[in-house]
């Protein structure tokens, strides 16, 4: 676990979600890095969408974090995530969780947990292409498909 405060070296989180399909098998990859001090994260799950394991990798990394305050910056690939928590979701919780077309918001309890982390923190949101040579996303590209192919080998594994 990373421990931070609004006073000492940001936390610098990085993310990405993959699936093979959508939905399908899917996987997530994290680096957290404070200074020195770097950690991996990722996860799958058998069945879901590309979106939500981009949401599920800053849900994961935030949950890494001790309880204090402190500087974050979490650079994503993702325009819905970036977009989402920094614009939409303001409109979202006005309209009792709904888009402007009055359908419920997709991964709702996704949006929720990170707008609850996010609340006790002074967090920056970047954006970054994916699949352009950063060397972090990269990173998190990889750890997040070979994931995916744990999920599927999992599978198929008797027992």
């Amino acid at each position: 676990m990373m421990q931070s405060s609004v006073e000492s070296e940001p936390v610098e989180i990085f993310t990405d979600g993959a699936c093979s399909g959508n939905p399908g098998p899917g996987g997530w990859g994290v680096v957290l890095r404070q200074g020195e001090l770097e950690t991996e994260l990722s996860g799958f799950e058998a069945r879901t969408t590309n979106n939500r394991m981009e949401l599920t990798a800053v849900v994961e990394a935030l949950r890494k974090l001790d309880d204090t305050a402190c500087k974050i910056v979490i650079t994503t690939d993702s325009r819905y995530l970036k977009d989402g928590i920094t614009t939409w979701i303001k409109t979202w919780k006005r309209n009792g969780w709904r888009t402007s077309s009055r359908e419920p918001v997709k991964n709702r309890d996704l949006w929720e947990a990170i707008d609850s982390a996010a609340r006790q923190h002074q967090i920056e949101w970047r954006w970054v292409r994916g699949h352009r040579g950063h060397p972090e996303n990269e990173r998190c590209d990889e750890l997040a498909r070979d994931a995916i192919r744990r999920v599927s080998s999992s599978r198929t594994a008797r027992y």
